[in-house]
């Protein structure tokens, strides 16, 4: 081969080519983003309305089912699911998968505008967003040491503009703390004695709280700005502020107010570890990179801690890159431990410090080209990415192991080191060229995988597949220079005059075992055949044992834990009952890091909720520092919540998010809300009595409490009272109206218009609420308007047009397949009325698709690999012997998940694809060699007997390499190595068994087939003699 040639005749030219590969490889190492998984683009679309004051069966029947139904046939639309909510409508499209989401959009804005002119004249503008996974909080740091409202100042005035200047950070959003607020408390009475309105008041306030530039006048050479000073300094100016009547007297605003310095009411409280605080959450930008984003904050953090006030304090409560940055550190261990073991185990085999380095520099020429490789295809460091060079790090080596090994074969005979180095390196170079190819043309089929596979697992594909096309770039043009110039000089030679080693002694023993035992396969061919089948069905029996699970378990030290009240519960009552869930604590302080609790908030950390709910999110120290699982924890946690009663309350363990939803997920739909609402509760209770369900929910909130303003227009308008002046009046008396901003220290603060807190707090309150009409004259609320307290759904689902309510469950103890085939067993036993339906979905029904796919891509990759095989060998029945050695892989494969207790998940089905790629070249070696014997003329038996010892030494140093690599791996150490071990333990064990069987068995095989070979030859040839005797006979 050429390439092979030039290497060797040219190694300082190879070497500078090298170099700079190293180069390019570190250049690029240092600009590859970090991130813990690849990223996913789930072809998802929002459209979001606001309709201020809609209730919302209101929102739906007015905003939301206009919206599904302008939307319903926008192309690639493959779902439609809305929520209606008080004064806001969301609308989710789910596009299919392969939907170009650019030009979707598009066309989504064109059917907005269509239905726009039919919306109520309250909605605002539909907003089209895209559903991005990776707005959620990048850092959340807690600032104390301060009272709330000292806190807020702080935040807002240093904290924040600082952080929000740092790369990568879009928005910083706050939770707790306290705002200073000027309330004018009105007298209606008082006002209405002097003829004026709230209005009256609000512009007086307005007006006289202006400064402005009034131009410029000229002192002798210079040039003065004027300004007019009139803005408030003090809140005696608010309260001396003139009111002009319309009688043309005067008045102040302290003739008809009380000036009150307060704060706004407080919506939520946050406590880090039992200390009030205000939590900081920051965003990072679309395209922003999350460990680069915290990485910028922990520095701003550092900076801040010096400008910050004598006992205040900012900390960090949650920082979602630590995990990635250990769990990417954890896979790189892993990834080095491998190798290190990959050369262990060549200098066991070569014995040779300088054949080792020959070999073992393949591996890190190999992985800084690979970094190379993805930094230009636009790949990120991530544990997906760092597993697939973790598993290509002891495959590595495997063609410079046979490469090598054919060099000093050809020592052996008597070569140079040139001439070895170049008949080695370039007859097997098709062999190995092969090989490689097998392995990688086994991700093709990835391309046609759509979904969550896809997404996740074809940069894995890459990555193996960039690491093997270096090493092979290295075997063939490294190993070949650096063997024809580090080599002894000396002839390689087991059987020299001096005595064997111990080693050269053992392996001759083992050759010799090996070869009794080929000879008797050889003699006993069906016994070996019908034996290896016996075995692939037995290892049928072994399936019902063994799980299904869509990804690994992960311990990522995280349990959040949500507490819900009856909606309108006051927040000091929600907060008494968190309190009292957060004393369930106190035995797990040795290993509990940080307690973060948010009081009027839902749904975990960073999202609003009403006063009713809470959220407590525990951070445990790390897995090494602590005896006891996360799920154990959140097991013991949720068993002891259940003695607090009167609150519903949920807790569960936080995984690494894959954006697939729970584990279970069942969509009921119908279209009355209160019989959905009873079937959603019948299938709580029917799924909840079967093992492993944990946590079992629905979507339907709890209806709240509200009162409802009827207007009378008739009586009303006696009084010369329209609806909007009505309406604006009672929203001042309750909300307030805001007047003007007051500017004190350097900080703002709202001057806000109201009526006086014990005229507006209780319903009776408002009942005999004055109300102003344009004469001055002053008459109750109840005389215009009749007030009705009812209870209002928080919340109407929709799906494909109909209404919905979801029933979601986590799963704990059993594996994920077990129990989604229980829920669907019981579920189809419950009766369901006419008009009403349901269906699953979550990771459960994910998973199934995605497994779905994954045997096609399996199957498709075996075709691929048959169609390489036969380019190599120019032959339509070689193929088929080296397609045996993939059988016996399933053996192993199942053996291994049965003893090692791993669920069948997805990472473990994405083994089996490469594992197809990986088994079939150890045969591809054997059967190419023993067709290079026979066409040197040995026999078919002595060629078998000499190809199968030969090649038994490089078999089993690919082999061991490869399984040692991926050790460290497949016992699961560190963080997020979870997920990659069920992939390498079906390598490692497939691997084993496919080894040991197929060193048998392929020759076997190989010989059946070559009989069936030469008997159709024969028949052939019978055909071609009679053909050519009738001839003659013509």
């Amino acid at each position: 081969m050429k390439l092979v040639d030039v290497s060797v005749r040219r190694p300082i030219g190879l070497l500078m080519i090298v170099l700079g590969v190293i180069a390019l490889g570190m250049v690029s190492l240092r600009n590859l983003a970090i991130d813990l998984f690849p990223k996913i683009e789930l072809p998802i679309a929002v459209v979001a309305t606001s309709y201020s004051g809609a209730a919302p069966e209101e929102v739906e029947k007015l905003v939301s089912q206009p919206l599904e139904a302008a939307l319903a046939s926008v192309n690639g639309i493959d779902t439609i699911s809305s929520q209606s909510q008080s004064g806001a409508s969301i609308v989710l499209l789910m596009f299919q998968n392969g939907t170009n989401l650019d030009y979707a959009l598009l066309e989504v804005r064109e059917r907005i505008d269509q239905v726009k002119p039919f919306l109520p004249d309250g909605a605002g503008d539909p907003s089209v967003l895209r559903f991005d996974l990776n707005q959620l909080p990048v850092v959340q740091l807690a600032l104390t040491g301060a009272a709330p409202e000292r806190l807020q100042q702080i935040a807002e005035n240093t904290i924040i503009p600082y952080l929000e200047r740092q790369d990568g950070v879009a928005s910083v959003n706050t939770m707790g703390g306290k705002t200073r607020e000027i309330l004018v408390e009105l007298d209606i009475a008082k006002m209405a004695s002097y003829g004026i309105s709230t209005a009256h008041v609000v512009q007086a306030l307005n007006a006289e709280n202006l400064s402005g530039s009034a131009g410029v006048i000229t002192k002798g050479e210079q040039d003065l700005q004027v300004r007019v000073e009139g803005e408030f300094e003090s809140l005696q100016d608010i309260a001396d502020t003139i009111i002009h009547l319309p009688t043309g007297r005067q008045i102040q605003v302290r003739d008809v107010a009380e000036i009150v310095d307060t704060y706004k009411k407080q919506s939520s409280m946050t406590l880090v570890n039992g200390e009030e605080a205000l939590v900081l959450s920051i965003m990072k930008e679309s395209d922003g990179n999350t460990v680069s984003v915290a990485r910028e904050v922990r520095k701003a953090v550092e900076d801040l801690q010096s400008e910050l006030p004598q006992g205040v304090k900012l900390s960090t409560v949650i920082d979602t890159a630590v995990y990635i940055e250990q769990s990417v550190d954890s896979v790189l261990n892993n990834m080095l431990s491998g190798a290190v073991l990959a050369v262990i185990v060549l200098l066991l085999f070569l014995r040779s410090i300088r054949t080792t380095v020959i070999i073992g520099v393949a591996i890190p020429i190999a992985i800084i080209a690979a970094f190379a490789m993805m930094y230009y295809s636009g790949q990120t460091l991530n544990v997906i990415t760092m597993g697939g060079l973790a598993l290509g790090v002891g495959m590595m080596v495997d063609n410079s192991i046979v490469i090598l090994e054919n060099i000093f074969t050809h020592r052996q005979r008597g070569a140079s080191l040139k001439e070895a180095a170049v008949k080695g390196g370039s007859e097997l170079a098709p062999a190995v060229i092969a090989a490689t190819l097998t392995t990688v043309v086994v991700f093709v089929p990835m391309t046609f995988v759509q979904g969550l596979a896809a997404d996740i697992f074809m940069p894995l594909g890459i990555t193996v597949s960039f690491t093997l096309l270096a090493s092979l770039a290295v075997a063939l043009t490294v190993v070949p220079s650096m063997s024809a110039k580090l080599l002894s000089g000396r002839r390689f030679d087991y059987s020299a005059e001096q005595k064997p080693s111990r080693y050269v002694q053992f392996f001759s023993k083992f050759l010799d075992i090996y070869r009794g035992i080929l000879r008797w396969v050889l003699g006993h061919r069906k016994t070996t055949v019908f034996g290896t089948i016996a075995l692939l069905i037995g290892s049928f029996f072994l399936m019902p044992f063994i799980g299904a699970s869509f990804f690994p378990d992960s311990d990522q030290g995280q349990i959040d834990i949500t507490i819900e009240l009856p909606s309108g519960t006051h927040l000091e009552r929600t907060y008494e009952i968190a309190a009292q869930v957060e004393e369930l604590l106190d035995p797990y302080e040795d290993i509990i890091d940080i307690s973060y609790l948010s009081v009027g908030s839902s749904g975990g950390i960073g999202t609003s909720g009403g006063s009713h709910t809470a959220s407590l999110t525990v951070l445990l120290v790390g897995k090494d520092e602590r005896d006891v699982s996360t799920t154990q924890v959140m097991q013991e946690l949720h068993e002891k919540t259940r003695g607090i009663p009167g609150a519903e309350i949920t807790v569960q363990e936080t995984m690494m998010s894959l954006g697939t939803g729970s584990p279970i997920q069942i969509s009921v739909n119908g279209p009355e809300q209160e019989v959905l609402a009873e079937i959603a509760q019948q299938v709580v209770w029917v799924i909840s009595e079967i093992e492993g369900v944990h946590n079992p929910t629905t979507s339907l909130a709890d209806s709240h409490p509200e009162l409802n303003i009827s207007i009378d227009r008739e009586l009303a308008a006696q009084y010369g009272l329209t609806y909007q002046q009505i309406m604006s009046q009672v929203q001042m008396a309750v909300n307030g109206q805001l007047a003007t901003i007051y500017r004190e220290g350097g900080y703002e603060y709202d001057v806000r218009v109201i009526l006086p807190e014990d005229q507006r707090s209780t319903i009776a309150d408002l009942t005999t609420m004055p109300i102003q009409t344009p004469t001055g004259q002053l008459v109750p609320l109840s005389l215009v308007a009749e007030l009705e307290q009812i209870q209002s759904p928080t919340m109407i689902q929709r799906e494909n047009q109909q209404r919905q309510i979801n029933i979601t469950s986590d799963v704990v103890g059993r594996d994920l397949g077990s129990v989604f085939a229980d829920v669907q067993a019981a579920i189809e036993r419950m009766n369901f009325p006419d008009g009403y339906s349901y269906s699953f979905g979550g990771q459960s029904v994910d998973m199934l698709e995605s497994f779905t796919d994954l045997a096609i891509a399996l199957l498709f990759s075996i075709f691929l690999i048959y169609v390489v095989m036969a380019v190599q060998f120019e032959s339509l029945l070689f193929p088929f012997i080296i397609m045996f050695s993939l059988p016996p892989t399933f053996i192993g494969v199942v053996f291994g998940l049965f003893v090692t207790g791993t669920d069948l998940s997805l990472p473990a089905a994405i083994g089996l694809i490469v594992l197809a790629g990986i088994v079939v070249n150890n045969a591809i070696v054997l059967v190419d060699y023993i067709n290079i014997l026979r066409r040197k003329g040995m026999e078919r038996y002595e060629a078998i007997l000499e190809a199968g010892p030969s090649r038994l030494r490089p078999i089993f140093m690919t082999t061991l390499t490869t399984v040692l690599g991926l050790v460290p791996l497949a016992l699961g150490i560190g963080e997020g190595a979870e997920l990659q071990a069920p992939l390498a333990i079906v390598v490692i064990f497939g691997l084993l068994f496919s080894t040991m069987i197929t060193l048998l068995l392929v020759p076997v095989v190989y010989t059946y087939l070559d009989d069936l070979s030469n008997w159709w030859k024969r028949i052939f040839r019978r055909k071609g003699r009679a053909a050519e005797t009738s001839e003659l006979a013509v």
